[in-house]
């Protein structure tokens, strides 16, 4: 009965140690606790932030200097999340489409 309790309460706790971090809600510390972000990353993202809260992360992608989508999907992968979701590739098309233009 006790390796059963025990093994419940790891996995709680394993599970809460993984909880994503959500870009528009998240503090300096939490946005730091994130593998990949640092200090100036993090004040790039809260910087953006102020003029208004990230859409998605096309948004993410297209308002934060060096944050492509490579870097978003590992991010991603670490927990952080835009508006509770996770990055998919399928999500940055619309800033890509924008930045590029259309071929003839």
């Amino acid at each position: 009965m006790f390796k059963k309790a025990l093994a419940c309460l790891v996995s709680l706790l394993a599970a809460a140690s993984f909880a994503a971090v959500d870009i528009n809600t998240a503090t300096v510390a939490d946005l730091d606790s994130i593998k990949g972000i640092g200090p100036g990353t993090s004040a790039k993202i809260l910087e953006a932030r102020k003029a208004a809260p990230f859409k998605d992360w096309s948004d993410l992608i297209q308002r934060v200097p060096g944050i492509g989508d490579k870097r978003a999907a590992k991010l991603s992968s670490e927990g952080l999340t835009v508006n509770g979701a996770a990055f998919t590739p399928a999500a940055a098309t619309p800033a890509a489409a924008q930045k590029k233009p259309a071929a003839k």
